[in-house]
C-alpha cells in the first residue's frame, strides 16, 4: 500500500505541475515525463512565440522550485513555439495539442435526481457534459466521471469508444485520492485504462474528472 502511495503522490504532484506551468500566459500545453524513481526526465512544452524559448525554460524552472520544490535542469526541457499569426490553436497532429482539461464542474440537484455538469476545454473550444442520476453517494462520483466523459466525447470522436467502468474517492495515507477505471471498446477487445488524483480543499468532483483526463488524456491521441 506505501508502494501504490507513493506512485499515486508521483502521479498526482506531476499532474498538479502541469496544470500549474499551463497558468503561464505564453504556455498553452505541458507534460511531464518522469523516471523510474519518480524524477522528471522529460519536459515537453507547448507555447507561443511572445516569449524567447529559453526564457520559458527559465519561466518553468522557476514554477517547478518555487511551487513544488523541484529543480529541472534546462537541457530535459523542450519548447515548441507556435507563431503568433492570430490563430491560436495548436497543429493537429500535436498530443499536446488534443488534451483536454478541466474548467467547472456544477451539480443540480431536484428530489432524488442529480445532474452534473462538466465543461472542459482543449485548444480554446469548451464543451459541457451531462450525467443524470440518483443522489446516492455510491452513485455521485460515477456521475461526474460520465458527465466528464461525455464532454471529452464532444471534443474528440476517439472518445466514443470510452465509457466509465467505476469511480470513486479512497483514503490513501493522509490523503483522499479520486480513483477512476476507463474501459476502451476496441472490438472485439475491450481494454482498462486507470487514472487518479488527489482532492484538493474537499473538491473530489474536481479530482474525479481530473483522474478521468489522467487516465485518457495520454490515450486518446492514439485512437484519433
Amino acid at each position: 500500500m506505501d508502494d501504490l502511495g507513493d506512485e499515486l503522490e508521483v502521479q498526482s504532484e506531476v499532474l498538479e505541475l502541469e496544470r500549474e506551468l499551463c497558468r503561464l500566459p505564453e504556455i498553452s500545453a505541458a507534460r511531464v515525463v518522469t523516471n523510474a524513481d519518480g524524477h522528471p526526465s522529460e519536459v515537453h512544452i507547448l507555447a507561443s512565440s511572445s516569449k524567447h524559448a529559453k526564457q520559458v525554460v527559465r519561466d518553468v524552472q522557476s514554477v517547478a522550485l518555487a511551487s513544488f520544490g523541484i529543480e529541472l535542469d534546462r537541457r530535459i526541457v523542450s519548447v515548441v513555439q507556435l507563431d503568433d499569426n492570430g490563430d491560436s490553436d495548436p497543429q493537429p497532429q500535436s498530443p499536446l495539442a488534443i488534451r483536454a482539461v478541466l474548467v467547472n464542474v456544477a451539480s443540480e440537484v431536484s428530489g432524488l435526481r442529480s445532474l452534473v455538469r462538466v465543461t472542459l476545454r482543449r485548444a480554446g473550444t469548451e464543451t459541457v457534459g451531462f450525467a443524470e442520476g440518483s443522489i446516492a453517494s455510491t452513485a455521485r462520483h460515477r456521475l461526474v466521471a460520465t458527465a466528464a466523459v461525455d464532454a471529452l466525447r464532444q471534443l474528440e470522436t476517439a472518445a466514443e469508444c470510452i465509457d466509465v467502468d467505476s469511480a470513486q474517492v479512497m483514503r490513501v495515507g493522509a490523503h483522499d485520492v479520486a480513483f477512476v477505471v476507463i474501459v476502451f471498446v476496441l472490438p472485439p477487445s475491450e481494454q482498462l485504462s486507470s487514472g487518479s488524483a488527489i482532492v484538493r480543499e474537499h473538491a473530489d468532483g474536481e479530482a474525479v474528472v481530473r483522474a478521468v483526463l489522467d487516465a485518457t488524456n495520454r490515450r486518446l491521441p492514439q485512437l484519433a
